[in-house]
């Protein structure tokens, strides 16, 4: 059985007292909301912080409060369940409730938090296994190793960034907000995330995301759909997210963003096939060349779960697929 190495737990209950313990802290630190992910990398030896800074008694982490232009601030320690139910997500912001609401399993998703789940740490098969398994291939270039397991010759770490709701965020044009030491910034989505397994997110160790701003959803329309081999449980081996500005049903679309999740070490926005939608209704689209387009730009290794061809294959009907449900949606939000 695998436990939990001892360490020094302290309880915040604000964000400037929860990035104070987090600073002064002596050796390895981490913040923790739901443990969904942290407490199992600790057990495999992936973590070893000395101290963990929880965060569920913080009150700010938790709220939801609609912004003055229309849009939603939502705390980083609202859990998936609250947002796959949360009424004026799935009416706005579509694309959020179905990516929340796809993540792991109902346990999983009433303990997991939006902040977690954005913040997930890359996977990858020569990386999420016990410390003795890895242990006895050498380890890997992404912790205690010299190489990377699935590209031994390349000089970084192939990791993917498997989060659901990460792609969604990007696609919404979300915006972060971190509080670090140096005081509170806010950072687009679409910025926070770097094509890199080992420095995945575009902030310090000592910066915490507080919450998430959806911009007003007025003429918006989007869909998150999630490839995986179970339906629940697993993490994605492709995520996409569709999202289209446009007047109305049968109005031409005037903005478009499609991104793809699982595909590689950041969320992945195609912009090329995006702007194959511009101009016409959605329902006038040759998908079919978006979908090419999305294709070209997915390179998936054999890092995560089925391999790595079938899982390109597949771009091009989940994309053609979500906007075909999308195309259906049009006018909702």
């Amino acid at each position: 059985m695998l436990r939990l190495p001892p360490f020094r737990l302290v309880e915040a209950r604000t964000v400037e007292e929860a990035v104070a313990a987090r600073a002064a802290a002596s050796g390895a630190a981490a913040y923790v909301a739901g443990g969904t992910d942290l407490y199992p990398h600790m057990k495999r030896g992936q973590d070893a912080p000395e101290t963990v800074v929880a965060l569920g008694a913080i009150e700010e982490l938790r709220t939801v409060e609609p912004l003055e232009d229309g849009g939603l601030r939502l705390g980083a320690g609202t859990t998936l369940e609250r947002l796959a139910a949360d009424p004026r997500i799935l009416e706005g912001w579509p694309a959020l409730a179905e990516a929340a609401g796809r993540a792991a399993t109902p346990t999983i998703r009433a303990m997991g938090t939006l902040g977690g789940n954005l913040c997930l740490d890359t996977r990858c098969n020569y990386y999420d296994q016990s410390e003795a398994w890895r242990r006895a291939i050498g380890f890997c270039l992404k912790k205690d190793g010299e190489r990377c397991g699935v590209a031994p010759y390349s000089s970084r770490c192939w990791a993917v960034q498997s989060s659901d709701t990460a792609p969604a965020a990007v696609a919404l044009g979300a915006a972060m907000e971190l509080a670090g030491p140096g005081g509170r910034r806010t950072v687009a989505a679409r910025d926070f995330y770097r094509d890199d397994g080992m420095a995945w997110l575009a902030k310090t160790a000592e910066e915490l995301l507080v919450a998430v701003r959806l911009p007003a959803p007025k003429g918006t329309s989007s869909r998150y759909t999630k490839v995986s081999r179970r339906g629940s449980f697993d993490f994605p081996v492709l995520g996409v997210a569709a999202w289209i500005r446009h007047e109305g049903p049968g109005a031409p679309v005037e903005a478009a963003r499609l991104v793809l999740g699982a595909v590689t070490s950041a969320p992945v926005t195609v912009e090329a096939a995006a702007g194959l939608l511009l101009g016409s209704p959605l329902g006038a689209a040759d998908l079919d060349a978006v979908a090419e387009a999305a294709w070209k730009k997915a390179r998936p290794l054999d890092n995560t779960d089925h391999e790595p061809g079938w899982r390109k294959q597949v771009v091009r009907t989940t994309v053609r697929r979500t906007l075909a449900v999308l195309g259906e949606n049009e006018g909702r939000g």
